[in-house]
């Protein structure tokens, strides 16, 4: 028994003198360490990482202050080897289907186009200059850019202003196409070109748009419930547009499908 009681004693004793341990580790009150370290132990090494991770901070600083020094704001100093471009539709969707009779089905896609041509509006462009057809201007020794008017008017009737609906409540839906900015304007066959060949400045400026394009489907009753795909070409004398190895390579294919 008394063998028993020793080795209980015993083990209390080791679970004592674990606690303490512990206590002490976390903080000693005779040495005054904390985990193991003292107060001035602990400030040397939040020094050390300050200083460390101060000079990274300044060294990355330093080379990305560096490089943009080295960029230019309005022309990119990396190009890829994409040199046509490519075409956005707008509402951003590559199928279209709706109810032209419910107008919750629809209204997504009017509203994504009246988001979209609010930098168009009138009274904006109104601040730019009305470049006449022919007309070109050298700009180069000017430190602020002047860039032509695109009017969300000149899109008629899918401009959402005659109809706010572009076209969508009458089953006859307006899409917008947008082609992305590229280097250097190709020379497009476009009955509208001789409008687009002063839009597009040498170096990009903040008040600029990019030319718009408005197809509206004037669709039947015997196109209704019928999917229609439509396809549209950017027509150039460099352009490429009918590699099947890339499908959006200078065109754009969408689909609608309006029910009744």
């Amino acid at each position: 028994l008394l063998s028993e009681e020793k080795k209980e004693q015993k083990k209390e004793e080791k679970k004592e003198q674990k606690k303490e341990s512990w206590k002490d580790f976390i903080y000693n009150p005779r040495t005054g360490e904390f985990l193991g370290r003292t107060a001035s132990s602990w400030g040397l090494i939040f020094l050390f990482y300050l200083i460390f991770y101060g000079f990274l901070a300044g060294m990355f600083t330093l080379t990305m202050w560096v490089m943009l020094q080295t960029l230019d704001d309005n022309v990119p100093r990396h190009q890829d080897r994409l040199a046509n471009p490519g075409l956005v539709v707008r509402p951003h969707a590559i199928e279209i289907s709706y109810n032209r009779s419910d107008p919750t089905k629809y209204e997504p896609y009017v509203q994504q186009l009246h988001d979209f041509l609010q930098q168009y509006n009138d009274s904006i462009q109104e601040g730019n200059d009305l470049c006449l057809v022919g007309e070109y201007t050298d700009q180069d020794d000017q430190p602020k850019k002047k860039v032509c008017q695109f009017k969300r008017s000149l899109l008629r009737q899918c401009s959402g202003l005659p109809d706010t609906s572009f076209g969508y409540a009458q089953g006859e839906p307006c899409i917008i196409i947008k082609m992305n900015r590229v280097s250097t304007a190709p020379s497009l066959n476009l009955h509208a070109a001789r409008l687009f060949k002063g839009l597009k400045p040498k170096c990009m400026t903040p008040d600029y748009v990019q030319p718009l394009v408005a197809v509206k489907l004037q669709l039947t009753k015997e196109d209704y419930n019928v999917e229609q795909t439509v396809e549209c070409k950017v027509e150039g004398s460099n352009l490429r547009n009918s590699d099947d190895r890339d499908k959006n390579l200078g065109r754009v294919t969408f689909r609608v499908k309006v029910f009744q």
